[in-house]
């Protein structure tokens, strides 16, 4: 269908002449009327209107297949000529698959008809409302487009009105090319005008001769719009002009001079998937030069036929590329294999070999703090029944006592190698403390808040009323405490004290120790019995009481008294040691961890990474030792294996890839000339 555009570039195509113009108009303002039904079909529903007829969707009586019928408002005239013209180009190209059928012919029905195959898809122009199209189907439109310009050029018909409008697509989305309403036979002079936009620029003149590069131009817009959504050269500048021109010649006029003077198109070459070959194909065809353009339809097809050729054979030579990769991969599969499975057996040998030395460490930390503290305990007990009845009736005689109680054990700890207490202590009833060695000024201050007075498993506040509070009834190990002249945590292991009848607590005992230097003493032994050498942070031991939730450090390789005294603030500094419960309860139960992440990474880049750690329980005091090692350490030697395989396979790698390029050069070469 054929109607003149009321405005530039709306898709229709341009009327002949003048004359034609004035009758196109006047038919288009006519009323659409229900067309008189031919005979043996149905009429559905119209499908479309035109300034020179509508097109009906109707059902063949016989068949019941749904044809397209397309009336012409007149039986004589520019119509009748119309509908002579495209029914004979049509019955010509009957023949072709890529051209709407002919089915029928109305010559003598009132208004005259013809009968075309119904293409349920619609038209091009329909899809591209929706956006634009995939390259893929892109250019399957236009390879079948090429195939019917194809076939119709070697009929000697020039179609001269290639655009979306005029190619329609049936259910499997092929197209076919239609509307021959404009097309000239080859050996015609009269000019045909088809739709701005799409016609080349020496089509665009009132006396142009025919000529098949016209439909090679249209084709390539075709294209172009399929890929962009746009067509080449439209702006709304132009568009305002072409409205605005009083005469088809100068409509004419300003549609050639504004193609030949606006630098080409280029915007499909920056669509995703479209390849040089097809950009190329499109700028071939768009070339305002007919001289430079591809000279015809079988060109184009030809070079749309490679392309899909040279596609199909991307996977071949690919292949020939791939081939040589695949024997190398091949030849190196046993190595690519074996090694990687040596190495991380080895591997897993270390990590294994490295846990149960950290495990079996460990154990021996955990016997070893408990079995110390367990002695402390048993000689602070004997302490406590030693000075209950001194304390009774005479507590001033117990200061040499306890002094010399003290000295003595300090020199017995020290010949056995471990770490002397930190201080001794006697708290009354009232927590009242009297005595302290060494001494401190903290003599006849009362401690009523501290865990080791009561027992009850923490710390109170001290500005509080606590005279309700009574002192501890069974010996054991206080809450921990920071120590005032480091910032590091403490600990208190206290009895109490018995009156002669048993039936009141006349006081506390205590001694209290370093956990810092508890850990300390049994640190070289630990290196040593697990075969570890000093090394830097590598290697250390941490302890956690879990008798607090959550779980809390109380002694780790940072906390020195250089970071740990400067931090004033106690619940600050006891969230930030707190450990995740449910992760540390799943460590405690496994007892290793192959991929520990220390608690403190976070504080300290140092601890950042996995390490190897292994945990055990010290008896009676609510405390996890812990060994870790990190892991790189443990693994070091396979480091250094992974290492020199890597070296080796660098250069094999770089041999190997010189070879590959100057291989794809010989294959790309072979392709393009074959």
């Amino acid at each position: 269908m054929n109607s003149p555009p009321t405005t530039p570039g709306d898709g229709d195509t341009l009327p002949q002449d003048e004359e034609q113009l004035e009758a196109s108009k006047e038919l288009s303002l006519q009323p659409l009327d229900f067309p008189k039904i031919p005979p043996g079909y149905d009429i559905i529903r119209c499908l479309g209107t035109g300034s020179f007829g509508s097109v009906w969707l109707g059902r063949e009586l016989n068949t019941g297949r749904s044809v397209a019928i397309k009336f012409f408002t007149r039986r004589r005239g520019l119509d009748w000529a119309l509908l002579t013209r495209e029914v004979e180009k049509l019955a010509v190209l009957d023949a072709s698959r890529d051209v709407v059928r002919l089915l029928d012919v109305g010559w003598d029905h009132d208004p005259p008809y013809f009968v075309m195959e119904y293409l349920e898809a619609g038209s091009v122009a329909a899809r591209l409302s929706a956006g634009t199209l995939s390259v893929e189907e892109a250019v399957q439109i236009a390879q079948a487009v090429a195939k019917a310009l194809t076939h119709a050029h070697g009929a000697g018909i020039l179609h001269c009105d290639i655009k979306p409008a005029n190619v329609l697509l049936d259910r499997s989305l092929q197209a076919r090319l239609a509307d021959f309403g404009q097309s000239r036979l080859a050996t015609e002079q009269s000019p045909a005008l088809g739709t701005l936009y799409y016609m080349a620029p020496e089509q665009a003149v009132l006396d142009g001769v025919p000529d098949v590069r016209w439909d090679v131009y249209a084709l390539g817009v075709l294209l172009y719009q399929m890929l962009t959504g746009t067509v080449p050269y439209r702006t709304p500048e132009l568009d305002t002009e072409l409205a605005q021109s009083e005469t088809l010649e100068d409509r004419l006029r300003i549609y050639r001079e504004a193609i030949l003077s606006s630098p080409p198109p280029e915007n499909h070459r920056d669509i995703y998937g479209v390849d040089r070959g097809l950009a190329d194909i499109v700028d071939g065809c768009l070339q305002r030069d007919p001289q430079l353009r591809l000279p015809n339809a079988q060109a184009v097809l030809s070079m749309l036929e490679k392309r899909d050729l040279q596609r199909a054979r991307r996977p071949l030579v690919w292949l020939g590329f791939l081939g040589p990769v695949l024997f190398a991969l091949t030849l190196l599969w046993g190595a690519g294999i074996a090694i990687p499975r040596a190495v991380d057996q080895a591997e897993h040998h270390l990590f294994e070999r490295a846990l149960a030395s950290d495990a079996a460490a460990v154990r021996i930390l955990a016997g070893s703090i408990q079995q110390d503290i367990s002695e402390r305990m048993r000689t602070l007990k004997e302490l406590s029944d030693l000075i209950a009845p001194r304390l009774e009736n005479n507590p001033e005689s117990l200061t040499v006592l306890l002094d010399a109680w003290k000295e003595k054990q300090d020199q017995q700890m020290l010949a056995e190698g471990r770490t002397p207490d930190e201080s001794l202590f006697l708290t009354d009833a009232d927590a009242i403390q009297i005595f302290r060695q060494p001494r401190s000024k903290t003599l006849q201050t009362c401690f009523k808040y501290r865990d080791y007075y009561h027992g009850l498993g923490r710390e109170l506040d001290r500005d509080e009323e606590l005279s309700h509070i009574p002192p501890r009834r069974k010996a054991g190990i206080s809450m921990a405490f920071r120590s005032e002249a480091t910032g590091q945590f403490m600990v208190a292991l206290a009895a109490p004290v018995w009156s002669k009848d048993g039936t009141r607590v006349i006081g506390v005992l205590g001694r209290t120790i370093h956990l810092t230097n508890l850990l300390l003493q049994w640190e070289a032994r630990i290196r040593e019995s697990a075969g570890r050498e000093e090394r830097d942070g590598d290697f250390f031991l941490s302890l956690v009481d879990t008798r607090e939730q959550p779980p809390v450090l109380l002694d780790h390789q940072w906390m020195t008294p250089a970071h740990l005294k400067p931090l004033k603030d106690n619940a600050k500094l006891k969230h930030m040691l707190q450990l995740d419960p449910h992760e540390f309860a799943e460590f405690r139960k496994q007892q290793v961890n192959p991929a520990y992440l220390d608690p403190l990474k976070e504080v300290d880049p140092q601890f950042l990474g996995e390490w190897l750690a292994a945990c055990a329980d010290v008896g009676g005091t609510g405390w996890v030792a812990i060994v870790q090692e990190r892991r790189t350490k443990a693994v070091e030697p396979m480091a250094e294996l992974y290492w020199l395989f890597f070296q080796y396979g660098a250069w094999m790698s770089v041999v190997f890839i010189a070879m590959l390029f100057l291989l794809w050069w010989i294959i790309q070469k072979v392709s393009q000339e074959s």
